[in-house]
């Protein structure tokens, strides 16, 4: 078992910058690929990024690229995602999510919320 949970959410403005966790525990969580997803109101969940296990590779959805920085510290078992220059659009509920044992993404946090005011 895998458990991921996500901190960092909150309201911010326009402009500004958060940076959100995700904390794993169990088996192999430090040599999963690790990802970031996004949930806004009334839409799909959508991929925002995601990072190899090893950190060396990462890759970005065309709407954060260039404002979105995904990192991790293995020997802290987490993940960041730093956001900067938030728009109004980036508001949603972000989850986490790794791909362990697995090419698909097989274990999810409970999401955080952050809200981007105009």
């Amino acid at each position: 078992q895998v458990q991921l949970v996500e901190s960092g959410g909150g309201l911010v403005q326009a402009g500004g910058s958060l940076r959100l966790s995700c904390a794993a525990s169990g088996r192999t969580s430090s040599s999963s690929d690790m990802g970031w997803f996004r949930q806004a109101p009334g839409k799909e969940r959508e991929f925002v990024g995601d990072i190899s296990w090893s950190g060396s590779n990462t890759y970005y959805a065309d709407s954060v690229k260039g404002r979105f920085t995904i990192s991790r510290d293995n020997a802290k078992n987490t993940v960041y995602l730093q956001m900067n220059s938030l728009k109004p659009e980036d508001t949603a509920v972000y989850y986490c999510a790794a791909a362990v044992g697995s090419d698909a993404y097989n274990y999810w946090g409970q999401g955080t919320q952050v809200t981007v005011s105009s």
